[in-house]
């Protein structure tokens, strides 16, 4: 990372593939420092020099090639597309002219700076199971933890669960959260807080029918007490944000607490459940 940093003059991005165990390495300039030749040629002497230090790293591939010119503040939104759940729910960028289904419930949402806008596949399932889960006619209560962007909340309001509670740690999440939920007029419905689960007191007298928690699996397992404690005699445990290769251990952690894995959806490296009470 630094080497290449140091090479290139800028600082370069890393992502690492967890079903693979790959990672790219990559870095964009204006313009390149140095010829390609010696770009090339300096880059796989560093791998060497890695190599020579005693760490074991798989075959590299270097690739140096120029990129078409974007008005980078346009060109991303075509990444996201209104998103249908169903004929119940429709998730769309402020920007588009799509007209929802009658009776359709409409999420209104721009991306930012916090994760959620039902692209990801994590959040597709949540939202798939929030419209699953709801029964008509009756009353539904709802709690998003690690609420993000606050998609899943604000999609619950719409649906019409009530209560919706929502909660993230970071206060930029929180605020983005409220400024949707202002948005999409459910004020009112939506109450957002900025809390750490595992700040959220171990008991807790009111219950929710449905509960969302995105997140990594060490929380999930960590904290089931605080989720179980919240979730309703006969409600839905919805799990999302967990890697393919950690998805069992936190089944496990729930089948010992009694619940039942009654939904599932793998997707590339993440896989997500929803966990029921047996009935």
């Amino acid at each position: 990372m630094e080497f290449v940093g140091c090479l290139f003059t800028q600082s370069p991005s890393v992502y690492s593939a967890a079903d693979s165990e790959t990672a790219a390495v990559s870095v964009h300039c204006p313009k390149l420092p140095r010829p390609v030749s010696e770009l090339r040629a300096t880059l796989r002497t560093g791998l060497k020099q890695i190599r020579r230090c005693g760490l074991k790293i798989s075959p590299a591939r270097v690739t140096i090639r120029k990129v078409r010119r974007e008005v980078w503040a346009e060109s991303w939104k075509k990444h996201f597309q209104p998103l249908e759940i169903g004929r119940t729910l429709l998730i769309m960028p402020s920007w588009s002219r799509r007209r929802p289904r009658a009776g359709q419930a409409v999420v209104v949402l721009d991306p930012g700076l916090s994760f959620g806008t039902g692209q990801h596949p994590t959040t597709a399932f949540c939202l798939e199971q929030i419209v699953a889960r709801r029964q008509i006619g009756r009353r539904q209560s709802f709690l998003d933890i690690g609420t993000g962007s606050g998609i899943l909340a604000i999609a619950a309001a719409k649906l019409e669960y009530r209560p919706v509670q929502a909660i993230d740690l970071d206060p930029a999440a929180v605020r983005a959260a409220r400024a949707n939920a202002r948005r999409n007029r459910v004020t009112k419905q939506v109450r957002v807080f900025w809390l750490d689960i595992i700040r959220m007191p171990l008991r807790s007298e009111a219950k929710f029918d449905v509960i969302c928690a995105n997140l990594i699996d060490d929380l999930v397992v960590g904290q089931s007490r605080r989720l179980l404690n919240r979730l309703a005699p006969r409600g839905a445990l919805i799990l999302a944000g967990i890697l393919r290769t950690q998805f069992a251990r936190v089944q496990r952690a729930y089948a010992a607490a009694g619940l039942e894995l009654i939904a599932m959806r793998q997707e590339k490296e993440w896989k997500s459940g929803a966990f029921a009470f047996p009935r």
